[in-house]
């Protein structure tokens, strides 16, 4: 009968110090979810407060009595600003998204002269801040006609998202083998054609990596809601910083209306969250 050996000492070590490292490293993440979870308590706990109990001495404090009353006063205030912010951010994200698409498969399968250099220019509105090109960008879209108008805002969008979405999209295209392109090619399909067929289908990962990104940026943008439009067409961003506006604030009503514009954010990363490291691992954001 052959002996079972027994587990050496050293095997014993060696699962007590990775068990140990797991719970420290468990911990750890606990820790750091507390800390980050606290002013998202701070923010429900004030929201769900009656204005004459909010006060600095009991700010940390749960309501003794929830009132949900805040929520339909901020969407009473922040409700339309909230609807142009969904067709802002909707329209924006869609046509900034198919335009670097575009580009990305242009610059990755379509090699031409001076393709690099393009790109590169291209790349560099990246790092222009929104401030340095706030004035030319007024006077540009009120030449237009469209300044005050929610078509204004999302024209400046879309031309600021170009260069971000064409990078994702151009290092998610590289991935993709030229053996594709070029049996298209053979077989008589021309660009659009090539697009739509064979490119456009294998997308999607690169589309949810994008969507993710631009919603997120264009909702939560400031700036060129304050200037570029009017009252009528204003976001909810600009709404937001009204209910703070003052010198008396009802600090429930600009916290439930914080809570309220968050929910979209949050729901486009509930639905599209799980797809999104595998667009960043299928080659969205390489090279």
């Amino acid at each position: 009968m052959t002996a079972v050996p027994q587990p050496t000492a050293s095997v014993d070590s060696t699962r007590r110090a990775g068990f140990a490292g797991r719970a420290l490293t468990y911990f750890l993440l606990v820790v750091a979810a507390f800390f980050f979870l606290i002013p998202i308590y701070l923010v429900f706990a004030t929201a769900l407060k009656t204005p004459d109990s909010i006060v600095l001495a009991t700010a940390w404090h749960w309501p003794a009595q929830l009132n949900w009353a805040s929520f339909g006063e901020a969407w009473d205030k922040v409700g339309g600003n909230m609807l142009n912010s969904l067709f802002l951010a909707v329209t924006a994200t869609i046509l900034s998204a198919l335009l670097g698409s575009l580009n990305g498969y242009a610059l990755s399968k379509w090699r031409f002269r001076g393709a690099n250099t393009l790109f590169a220019l291209m790349l560099f509105g990246m790092f222009i801040p929104y401030q340095a090109i706030l004035i030319p960008l007024f006077q540009f879209i009120k030449a237009l006609g469209l300044y005050g108008s929610i078509w204004g805002l999302i024209l400046a969008h879309v031309v600021y998202g170009i260069p971000i979405t064409t990078l994702i999209f151009r290092n998610f295209y590289a991935d993709v083998p030229d053996a594709l392109v070029e049996a298209a090619t053979i077989d008589g399909a021309g660009f659009w054609e090539i697009y739509a067929r064979v490119i456009f289908p294998i997308s999607i990962p690169g589309f949810v990596v994008v969507i993710i990104w631009q919603f997120t940026q264009v909702w939560n943008e400031f700036l060129f809601a304050a200037t570029l439009t009017n009252t009528g067409s204003q976001p909810v961003t600009y709404a937001l910083s009204q209910l703070a506006g003052g010198q008396a604030v009802s600090w429930n009503l600009p916290m439930a209306g914080a809570i309220l514009a968050a929910l979209p954010t949050l729901l486009v990363y509930i639905v599209l969250g799980r797809y999104f490291v595998r667009g960043l691992l299928a080659g969205s954001v390489k090279g």
